[in-house]
């Protein structure tokens, strides 16, 4: 039996990665988040309010339960609030990592820390594990230093970088880009959306199987985690339209520089999967698929 710790389970991959762990015979999981339990599902796991800034609560938590992983997702990952507040970005994405490298020295416990594509610049993408970060923003930069602790450290970690996140709404959770997508062509507003940010969208039950597979492996290193499919903002917008029968007339396709914040957000980035495929057998699937899995069946 292993016992798996994840941080931050009130988020869309802390939910889905409960989905998925609360039904293996061979885990034991312990899910962690702020606050009260937002998860529907509330058997089949040991859930305890840990706050990942606090040193003594993850101590606590952690002496408690001596898991044999940590999958930490915990993080905050709105660019622009981290423009607004720095230091409070900082102590999220990178005192608490400081926390967890401080336990799993304790206990030898293996981490799992979620990063991403924002720590490079855009102007070189698609990227490998091995190419030179460069982040532009105060969210990347926060995520480009945890990962250099991580690397800095003796105990025994994977990263794993992933890109743009989507799947189902959670509980009182934040919205992704395909909710968004689908909540501004319903509402007949007039839109602009960005048409030169190349991305390669993640279904988050890909992410999740991936972070599972690598926390039971106890693999190291970076893995760089996506979706196979390269587009841009304004092209994953249409993707949703047309999947639901929607129209994109009041969709109005603008480049970066006639939005506010778009310096903080790389041009284009998007992951070569080669390590994630060859290491833990990490084949995403295409996007319709996914937006198929969250929307349901295409609308002819």
């Amino acid at each position: 039996m292993v016992r798996i710790l994840v941080t931050g389970c009130n988020g869309l991959l802390g939910n889905r990665l409960i989905e998925f762990l609360r039904a293996r015979t061979d885990v034991e999981l312990i899910a962690t988040s702020l606050g009260p339990n937002r998860h529907i599902q509330l058997e089949g796991y040991h859930y305890v309010p840990m706050d990942v800034m606090s040193e003594h609560q993850v101590l606590e938590v952690c002496g408690r339960y001596r898991p044999d992983a940590i999958i930490h997702t915990a993080a905050l990952t709105q660019v622009d609030m981290a423009e607004q507040q720095p230091l409070r970005c900082r102590r999220l994405n990178v005192g608490a990592v400081a926390n967890m490298v401080g336990v799993c020295a304790r206990f030898g416990i293996h981490l799992v820390h979620l990063s991403t594509d924002f720590v490079f610049d855009g102007l070189s993408g698609p990227y490998s594990e091995t190419d030179p970060v460069s982040p532009i923003s105060v969210y990347g930069r926060s995520k480009a230093a945890a990962e250099l602790l991580l690397k800095d450290s003796e105990i025994s970690w994977a990263v794993v970088r992933t890109i743009l996140v989507y799947g189902h709404e959670v509980p009182a959770g934040r919205s992704n880009i395909v909710s968004w997508a689908v909540k501004l062509l319903q509402s007949g507003d007039e839109v602009r959306v960005v048409n030169d940010q190349i991305r390669m969208p993640t279904f988050v039950g890909d992410l999740a199987q991936a972070c599972v597979e690598i926390a039971m492996k106890r693999e190291r290193g970076i893995f760089h985690i996506s979706g196979q499919d390269e587009v841009s903002i304004v092209e994953l917008v249409g993707r949703v339209a047309q999947h639901l029968g929607l129209s994109m007339e009041k969709v109005q396709p603008v480049s970066s520089s006639d939005l506010p914040g778009a310096e903080l957000r790389p041009r284009r980035t998007g992951f070569l999967l080669d390590k994630a495929r060859s290491k833990i057998n990490y084949y995403p699937i295409p996007l319709d698929q996914g937006l198929t899995a969250v929307l349901g069946p295409h609308v002819h």
